[in-house]
């Protein structure tokens, strides 16, 4: 029997689409902030960027990330109707005090919302819409070719799946040994890494895929880590520092789809390298 170690808190931020150009933004959907920033040294380590976003007492504060070309990006999703207010902070000049607003409206009738608990034993979208699951899992669907994903899609959209467990880092695995199209850092596969630095377009097409799901009604369930690496690409035993980057990095770019699900792991007590100790970490981090 499989084991599995799950997340049991959704995030309140959603959706693939940056701003209108009219600066109005459906409720569950999320408000994209681009700026443009340092881009000398690495981008990725030693720039603290967030931002303040309210509406009356509702105040949230959102974590920042790097994306490529120089453009740091924050994301938020609000989740109640009428002006939000927003104002950055970070230890760079070029990214610091950053403010400006934009207008949440009534979210479009294919939007409920994130899905949440609902009265202890069950599911239901954000608009109090019930959220029967139906699931499957296509583990490592978003490391074949573009013309196998584009299949994959076609075929969940004349499915019944509500839900998708997938893994975002590549299986190596029976029947699964193909080296992916995307790594989620830079270096020089199968195993030279620059831990230190990220790879925006693995995690550009993650996203892409994510938001094709979204937009088929499908919850995508993210496996954040997997034993079926053994070694091979080294993401299954990378160092605690390295750990904690990457959940954050991942949690700053995805926690804005509304469809997005946490899962810590797939068989986690088969990742011999890390200790329970390090899973209540992680926990914390995501959380």
């Amino acid at each position: 029997m499989k084991k599995f170690l799950i997340v049991g808190v959704f995030m309140v931020f959603s959706n693939f689409l940056s701003a209108s150009p009219d600066n109005k933004i459906e409720k569950w959907d999320f408000f994209e902030l681009s700026l443009p920033g340092p881009s000398n040294g690495n981008p990725f380590i030693g720039i603290d960027f967030t931002a303040e976003f309210k509406q009356g007492e509702k105040v949230f504060q959102v974590e920042g990330f790097y994306d490529d070309g120089g453009i740091f990006k924050i994301r938020f999703m609000p989740d109640k109707e009428g002006t939000w207010t927003y104002k950055t902070k970070s230890n760079s000049a070029e990214l610091d005090a950053k403010q400006g607003q934009f207008e949440c409206i009534v979210p479009s009738p294919n939007n409920h919302g994130p899905v949440r608990v609902a009265s202890d034993y069950h599911f239901a979208y954000a608009d109090k819409k019930p959220y029967k699951q139906i699931g499957t899992t296509c583990y490592a669907w978003i490391h074949q070719t573009e013309e196998l994903e584009e299949q994959t899609l076609k075929t969940l959209s004349t499915s019944p799946f509500n839900k998708l467990r997938m893994c975002v880092f590549p299986k190596r695995y029976e029947w699964n040994e193909n080296e992916p199209r995307y790594y989620p850092f830079q270096g020089n596969p199968p195993n030279h890494w620059d831990f230190s630095k990220f790879n925006p377009q693995f995690f550009q097409h993650l996203e892409k895929r994510i938001g094709q799901l979204r937009e088929l009604g499908i919850e995508a369930d993210i496996i954040l880590f997997h034993p079926y690496d053994k070694g091979h690409w080294g993401f299954d035993r990378m160092p605690a520092e390295v750990d904690d980057r990457y959940l954050c990095y991942i949690v700053a770019r995805l926690a804005a789809f509304r469809n997005v699900w946490w899962s810590m792991a797939n068989e986690y007590d088969f990742m011999t390298e890390k200790k329970e100790s390090d899973w209540d970490r992680f926990f914390q981090i995501v959380q």
